[in-house]
């Protein structure tokens, strides 16, 4: 087995409304920035994980997102293996 640092972003899908970005953007905008079109928020994970290869680490890591860590009906998510 090795270990595998892997990174987990999840993000609203296109379309659906980031209330929490609005509200950043326009308390940019205030602050004088007002260049700011727009902010997205997010979250990031990272997990270290023992697994027999690459591949079946991003599959659990896949998993861990689809069924725990993104509302996939609002969020898509992207896993990648860290260099």
């Amino acid at each position: 087995m090795a270990n595998f640092n892997i990174r987990i972003e999840v993000k609203f899908k296109s379309g659906v409304l980031d209330p929490q970005g609005e509200t950043i953007k326009h308390a940019l905008q205030n602050l004088d920035y007002p260049g700011i079109e727009s902010v997205k928020t997010g979250k990031l994970f990272r997990v270290g994980l023992d697994a027999e290869s690459a591949e079946n680490a991003l599959q659990t890591a896949r998993e861990l997102a689809d069924k725990l860590l993104a509302n996939t009906v609002i969020e898509d998510f992207e896993v990648e293996i860290e260099k």
